[in-house]
């Protein structure tokens, strides 16, 4: 699409707003919409088309009911998404800094495709005189790589569950992309499409970590999920080069060089660390 068209797209939009702006006051469906404006049969797929463009602007909101409304008459927040394993969350408002307004609490039902940690636009209603609200808009995602278990389900489709159990949705994973993972497992995947009304999010495994109880595959999980550094930087790779792997006889002066006895460490196999040791000496 062109500069020309997009924006003569953009002003018949803008001249489309406007009309709607006269006329509604209240939440309609959409064919409320077209009898309000006339619209004629021929002009029908034209103007549904551009209400959807008009929603993904910002410009319209899709509200209860399949109703659209002007966003401009909606209470709408941005903020942040907690979910909890049970499945609904709470959006924390951005304004909550400022002002001190409270989470706005969101039904499962009305989580849309926003995941846990996304920062997202709630709309803010009255229901039974408590605030509640709907996931409009997802602004940014929180995390497009994930570490889980890996599942094949009875018809053969692989899936992975995430760790987080506020993560409550599983990541499809198309076969070709399993990474040769088997059932069970322990992995990392990344998403590449994210979910849509229809369908849930589909990722590609980028690493299999290994079985849950295999030594050091806890660990792995922890620095993948939290995000913990876990390389040295340059500058510790290159200062321990520098020092070098040989022992020189200056590095033995002032020292006591335990190195001709015999020295075993006494951890079992799946120790994280081995710290505890034995020295075996012949005795005359």
């Amino acid at each position: 699409m062109t500069d020309a068209v997009m924006q003569a797209e953009g002003k018949r939009g803008d001249e489309l707003l406007a009309r709607i702006r006269s006329r509604i006051a209240h939440p309609v469906t959409i064919q409320e919409l077209m009898q309000m404006l006339v619209i004629p049969k021929q002009d029908r797929h034209r103007f549904r088309r551009r209400i959807r463009q008009l929603v993904d602007r910002g410009e319209l909101m899709r509200v209860r009911g399949n109703r659209y409304q002007l966003a401009e008459q909606v209470s709408l927040l941005d903020g942040l998404l907690s979910v909890n394993p049970r499945g609904f969350g709470f959006v924390t408002p951005d304004c909550r800094v400022e002002s001190g307004c409270e989470d706005i609490f969101v039904a499962g039902v009305n989580l849309q495709q926003a995941m846990h940690g996304d920062r997202v636009t709630v709309r803010v209603d009255r229901v039974e005189g408590k605030a509640e609200g709907c996931i409009v808009r997802v602004l940014e995602r929180a995390n497009d790589e994930l570490v889980g278990c890996y599942h094949v389900d009875e018809g053969g489709a692989g899936y992975v569950a995430s760790l987080d159990p506020r993560v409550t949705t599983p990541v499809q994973v198309p076969s070709g992309t399993t990474g040769g993972a088997k059932p069970g497992q322990m992995v990392a995947v990344r998403i590449e499409d994210w979910p849509t009304p229809s369908s849930g999010p589909v990722g590609r495994i980028t690493e299999v970590l290994g079985a849950l109880e295999d030594p050091g595959v806890d660990t792995e999980l922890i620095i993948r999920q939290y995000r913990l550094p876990h390389l040295h930087s340059p500058g510790a790779v290159a200062e321990a080069e520098r020092i070098g792997a040989e022992i020189t006889a200056r590095d033995v002066v002032g020292r006591t060089d335990f190195r001709p006895l015999t020295t075993v460490t006494i951890d079992g196999d799946t120790a994280r660390d081995f710290d505890d040791a034995i020295t075996l000496e012949t005795l005359p």
